[in-house]
């Protein structure tokens, strides 16, 4: 009851500047966030259990109860999705396979999925999926696509090409657009002579992954760029000018990662100009502290802005917004929770702006009000409009998931 009546007074409040928050809410509603699967096993897998991780990745933390199978990681995730609102998406790596066969990563096929799309299917979620280039023997040198070694780049071909056919199948099946997105950890330790060599035959590798042609309505290619790495701190060849400038030379989709770029730089002024020349856009939404560390989403500055970027032109058709780290020292479902709900109230609070009229104030030049009023608005109270949504959705209110989580913790993690 309180909820709902601090809802009215929010509503009445927005309404005097202009805003429908029953709109708002519905626009939110909307908006499908790909949760990653990775954060519930520190990016481990079922493939190679015992194969340490690799390519630049490294997760920190040993709180108990990581999931060991597929079945506990689906288990997690439905705890997970139980306390988030809305219908959301599943992004699974391809070393996430549920099988008890003992398949290498350019063997795999739908089958291996199969089990996947049966879950995802009765939750009516959408899948996305990403090739596994990194901990697998093939790429200790510290090259995939782009090694010098022909035998090591037909590997990663021929893995990047399958998960092409997976995703189709994905996409198919869930009669949802699966986007695949391809990182490569490719670079250099210490200062290379020979810069170009590495991109040309990545682009000739990335040529000949893409060379099968599926219908868009149910496959997308991204391309994710990346400034370094551990391992490729002075080099990586998947820069964002190359990854950037392939993508739009081959019409696929380009990969914006919040921790990608040098610490002053943000993704969120970086939307709208990689939108004029790409077809589509993804997002992996991560929170970087002083480097690419992967930390777990908070409701920052830079959250904010990119939720802005989106809403303030309504970008939402050509991007897909999914999520990125992994956090070994805190309660696993609760990082996957605590993520997903700060980026749709990101969405949410940017969609309770009045973005007309304080566009109006800027074509006009009147920048003292749009400061004034931006300043203004961020007392609204837009956490009971947020609280709201949440009752709506049948999920718990503020910070009562937390007494689920600890009782999930109890009952079942702490058992494993």
């Amino acid at each position: 009851m309180q909820t709902e009546k601090a809802y009215q007074f929010a509503k009445e409040l927005y309404a005097e500047i202009g805003v429908d928050t029953d709109a708002a809410l519905d626009k939110v509603s909307d908006i499908p966030i790909s949760i990653h699967c990775w954060q519930g096993d520190d990016v481990r897998g079922f493939l190679f259990r015992d194969r340490a991780l690799s390519g630049g990745i490294q997760t920190t933390g040993n709180y108990p109860g990581a999931a060991q199978t597929v079945e506990q990681l689906r288990q997690d995730l439905d705890m997970a999705l139980s306390m988030i609102p809305g219908t959301h998406r599943l992004n699974l790596h391809a070393i996430y396979a549920d099988t008890d066969e003992k398949v290498d990563l350019p063997d795999l096929s739908p089958r291996h999925f199969a089990g996947w799309v049966q879950w995802a299917q009765e939750r009516d979620l959408g899948l996305d999926f990403n090739p596994t280039c990194f901990s697998h023997p093939m790429a200790d040198s510290g090259f995939t696509v782009s090694s010098p070694d022909k035998q090591v780049r037909d590997f990663w071909i021929a893995h990047c090409k399958a998960c092409r056919r997976i995703a189709d199948y994905l996409g198919h099946a869930t009669e949802s657009k699966c986007v695949t997105n391809f990182w490569f950890p490719d670079g250099f330790k210490d200062i290379p002579i020979d810069r170009e060599g590495p991109r040309l035959r990545m682009s000739e590798s990335l040529d000949a992954i893409l060379e099968d042609k599926y219908d868009p309505q149910y496959s997308l290619d991204s391309l994710e760029s990346k400034v370094f790495g551990i391992g490729a701190e002075s080099y990586t060849v998947a820069s964002n000018e190359f990854s950037l400038g392939y993508a739009i030379s081959r019409n696929i989709a380009y990969t914006l990662d919040s921790g990608h770029f040098h610490p002053t730089e943000m993704i969120s002024d970086k939307i709208s100009s990689v939108l004029l020349y790409t077809k589509e856009l993804l997002l992996h939404v991560s929170r970087p502290v002083r480097w690419d560390s992967d930390h777990v989403v908070i409701m920052d500055d830079e959250l904010n802005a990119i939720a802005q970027s989106l809403c303030r032109t309504d970008l939402f058709e050509r991007t897909h917004i999914g999520l990125d780290y992994f956090d070994a020292s805190i309660n696993r479902v609760a990082a996957w929770i605590i993520g997903t709900r700060n980026m749709q109230k990101a969405l949410l609070r940017a969609f309770l702006e009045p973005t007309d009229a304080l566009m109006e104030l800027e074509r006009t030049g009147d920048y003292t009000s749009r400061l004034a009023l931006l300043e203004e608005y961020k007392s609204l109270p837009f956490g009971a409009v947020w609280d709201h949504y949440c009752a709506l959705s049948d999920v718990p209110v503020r910070e009562r998931w937390l007494d689920e989580v600890r009782r999930y913790e109890s009952e079942v993690l702490s058992e494993r």
